[in-house]
């Protein structure tokens, strides 16, 4: 009898385990719409407060970086909406450069602890039995193209903003998603777009003077859209040949 109920303890211990990142996780983002935390990553705050921010960064900008860079990593790991304006505020604050590279570095390490949250609460490799039962059919097409391709697929979805950044984040650790292979595609997928952001970002003092807002939007126009969608249809490249050298094989048999 006391080794059922121990056996039952080590299991409930063991999933209490598995499930602790995420619940972290998702009670940090209860408590940020409970305190309405993203009315202070808005544009209307940004501006509001711009030349004190201005301030502390030149007198201490080291600290001020590495103040930034926790903030943007807990606003991504928690899925708090305020990233968009946050990029922004990077380049108003940091430059282009410096802004943008401490927002590539910070969204993905935010990126990369959701993703180990959600790969341990999946618990493992089991999750896709449950997957190929249960998901949705476009969840399971997903599935098929990352074991196809997970470097090309995950590349893509970075480059071009298609679904919201924290689903991305989410769904390859579900799909089983090696970890080096997020990293490295996370990290060279949004420097695009992130690098676009701050460069806006960096010249939104004089637009705010002239009583205008910066486009949160830009990245959807013509001239910056489709050169991403060039770059991820080179990132596609080696799933099209793949498909393509097996359609060859069909006809020739």
């Amino acid at each position: 009898m006391k080794d059922d109920i121990s056996a039952k303890s080590a299991k409930a211990l063991t999933r209490a385990r598995r499930y602790l990142p995420l619940g972290l996780i998702a009670a940090g983002f209860i408590l940020a719409l409970a305190f309405d935390l993203s009315t202070y990553l808005s544009l209307q705050s940004l501006k509001d407060h711009r030349e004190m921010l201005s301030s502390y960064v030149f007198d201490h900008f080291w600290m001020s970086a590495g103040l930034f860079s926790a903030a943007y990593t807990a606003v991504v790991a928690f899925s708090i909406p305020g990233g968009a304006v946050m990029t922004l505020g990077a380049g108003f604050l940091f430059g282009t450069l410096i802004g943008g590279s401490l927002v590539v570095v910070s969204a993905t390490v935010g990126a990369t602890l959701i993703f180990l949250a959600a790969r341990t609460a999946a618990g493992g490799s089991r999750f896709s039995d449950i997957l190929a039962r249960r998901a949705a059919p476009w969840l399971k097409k997903m599935e098929q193209g990352f074991a196809q391709n997970a470097t090309s697929y995950l590349l893509t979805l970075r480059l071009v903003p298609i679904f919201p950044f924290f689903i991305v984040n989410l769904v390859p650790a579900f799909l089983g998603v090696r970890l080096p292979v997020y990293v490295l595609t996370t990290f060279f997928g949004i420097i695009p777009g992130t690098f676009i952001y701050a460069s806006v970002g960096s010249g939104m003092g004089h637009l705010i003077d002239q009583g205008q807002d910066p486009d949160l939007n830009i990245i959807f126009s013509p001239e910056i859209l489709l050169p991403l969608l060039g770059l991820a249809v080179l990132a596609l490249l080696p799933v099209l040949y793949k498909k393509l050298k097996q359609y060859r094989g069909g006809q020739n048999t």
